[in-house]
């Protein structure tokens, strides 16, 4: 049996598929879901998603920009406040931002808190773009 797989973002649906297999980037770690999981409802963090189609191909790599996912009778919908399919970011790009959000980072001060999570909101987006090009492992 396969997963029918759709990550919906504002403006489009992402991935609409059946999978075999699915990692998503829980707020308490990575998860997996195969065929025959029991119902979840489960917040997503900012992270990459790993989906192994039902065609036995390699698996594909999605940004996803924090959200929720639902888990019902073979049927992962996950909602997301965004999404990017890694096999759309060109890696040097995402190499640059990545590097670009770490410095900024690296430069917070201290004390400003503010400051500091934004920096770190960019640096997560950033990351999960770098790692769905293939970037990062």
């Amino acid at each position: 049996m396969t997963l029918t797989v759709r990550v919906v973002s504002p403006d489009k649906i992402v991935w609409d598929a059946p999978a075999d297999e699915v990692v998503l980037p829980s707020t308490t770690g990575q998860l997996g879901i195969l065929s025959g999981h029991a119902p979840m409802l489960t917040a997503l963090d900012t992270g990459v998603m790993r989906v192994r189609s039902s065609k036995g191909e390699n698996w594909q790599a999605i940004a996803l920009l924090g959200g929720f996912a639902e888990v019902e009778e073979d049927e992962v919908t996950i909602l997301v406040n965004g999404a990017e399919r890694g096999d759309a970011i060109k890696l040097e790009d995402a190499r640059a931002a990545y590097n670009q959000a770490q410095t900024t980072l690296n430069q917070v001060p201290p004390g400003d808190r503010q400051a500091q999570i934004q920096a770190n909101q960019a640096f997560k987006r950033a990351r999960a773009r770098f790692q769905a090009a293939g970037g990062l492992v």
